[in-house]
């Protein structure tokens, strides 16, 4: 993709898709990670939070999303799920004119803390995969990025920030856990979580933050389609290819995209499993096929998931069924013929590759569309419940570990697609940034 008028070719694989838009081949340009202080656009102090946030644009359903709606005018996802993009930028625009949104006067870097993990969110420089500063760990699709595109273009805003988390301990931490002895901008709760946001202007501050960061490498945790619309809506403004061999460095507001920080030494991310649902594949015959290549012992509710959790290798649990089942030890003979040869053997033992590819692809022939494959974050009783409503079945696994993620990336490898459910992920709508300014 040399350049981006405005929309995203269709046509490549989604290896090829990805690796074109986040730079993988490009010439290194020798920038390290940056965190940019910005004027941040809040809801004004009169406005309850609570009442106007919400969870990430990808996690709704069309259901949670209209029950925000009615709860008040206000709720962000009239902006960031609206039904027209028009729409969403003359709201954007309606609220910052009769002060339901407010601009901050000074430049600064946010803290955000929620569920015991505090980060940073500020403007992320954004990278070239190949500078190895900025990991993706998983494929991106056209359609999600033509849609975030299409908004951003609108609104010319970030509406959301993506999670990042890198490996830290050093100066920019310590700056943190300072910031929060101050009273904080916000501090409200949805639910049982509770959301404090502090706000650092100091610029001597500043200097120490971003020398911490300058040689540090952070890995994208959730938001990789966001990211890889901020590379696009780059290339689109700059008029320059997604492969240049030198990013630009003039602080155009485009080479930034709002971002949380968070360092995962001091406060480790909780990394989730995201389960499947296959409404259509009937328990019985899912295990019959199944069992061709794994070991399968049927199990009660009880004991099933303490189970699987300490289950060594790749292994699952059917259920949906009478009873679920477990399946454990898959055979090599069939992990040699289905799993991508191209692939690293880290990369081809993990569980998700051997869901996809022997499980799902091989053995069950099921299309990987979101007709056929439903997903669930977290949740593997809702992930059973759906299956019995449907009378299919679902499929529940351990989450990946950190430490696989991690080494996935750095070797140049994505995750399958739908392998992580990192957390706790930022509320949307405490800060948003305007591409009209740094």
């Amino acid at each position: 993709m040399p350049t981006v008028d405005g929309d995203l070719p269709s046509g490549p694989t989604p290896e090829e898709f990805s690796a074109r838009i986040f730079g993988t081949t490009a010439p290194r340009s020798g920038a390290g990670l940056e965190l940019a202080p910005f004027r941040g656009v809040r809801f004004a102090p009169s406005i309850d939070p609570e009442a106007v946030t919400s969870p990430p644009y990808d996690l709704l359903d069309r259901e949670q999303v209209e029950r925000l709606k009615a709860g008040g005018g206000h709720n962000i996802v009239r902006i960031t799920l609206p039904t027209d993009y028009g729409e969403a930028a003359a709201t954007l625009r309606r609220w910052l004119d009769d002060g339901s949104l407010v601009r901050d006067p000074d430049p600064a870097l946010y803290v955000y803390e929620t569920a015991g993990q505090r980060g940073l969110i500020g403007a992320v420089g954004l990278r070239p995969e190949s500078d190895r500063v900025i990991l993706p760990h998983e494929n991106v699709y056209p359609g999600p990025v033509r849609d975030r595109l299409a908004l951003m273009i609108e609104t010319r805003a970030n509406l959301e920030p993506i999670f990042l988390v890198y490996e830290g301990g050093g100066d920019a931490s310590q700056i943190i856990d300072e910031a929060v002895d101050g009273s904080p901008l916000m501090d409200f709760h949805t639910g049982d979580q509770r959301h404090r946001l502090w706000r650092i202007t100091d610029p001597a501050l500043h200097a120490r933050i971003a020398a911490d960061l300058d040689h540090r490498q952070a890995l994208i945790a959730d938001g990789h389609h966001r990211y890889a619309t901020y590379r696009a809506l780059q290339a689109r403004h700059n008029d320059t290819p997604l492969d240049s061999p030198t990013p630009p460095r003039s602080g155009n507001p485009w080479d930034y995209g709002l971002a949380l920080l968070v360092d995962s030494t001091r406060y480790p991310p909780h990394l989730g499993a995201i389960h499947r649902v296959l409404p259509s594949l009937p328990p019985e015959r899912a295990l019959r096929l199944a069992a061709k290549a794994f070991e399968t012992t049927r199990l009660s509710w009880p004991e099933a998931l303490p189970t699987l959790k300490s289950a060594d290798g790749p292994a699952f649990l059917l259920a949906g069924g009478e009873s679920p089942y477990l399946l454990t030890n898959p055979a090599p003979a069939y992990l040699e013929r289905t799993m991508p040869a191209q692939h690293s053997a880290r990369w081809r033992h993990l569980s998700t590759a051997v869901l996809d590819h022997l499980l799902i692809r091989h053995l069950w022939r099921v299309p990987e569309d979101e007709q056929s494959v439903d997903v669930v974050h977290d949740d593997p009783l809702l992930a059973l419940n759906r299956a019995r409503h449907t009378g299919g079945t679902a499929v529940i696994l351990n989450p990946l570990k950190v430490e696989e993620v991690l080494a996935i990336a750095a070797q140049g490898e994505r995750v399958p697609r739908k392998s992580t459910s990192f957390g706790p992920k930022p509320r949307t709508g405490l800060v948003l940034r305007l591409l009209s300014q740094p």
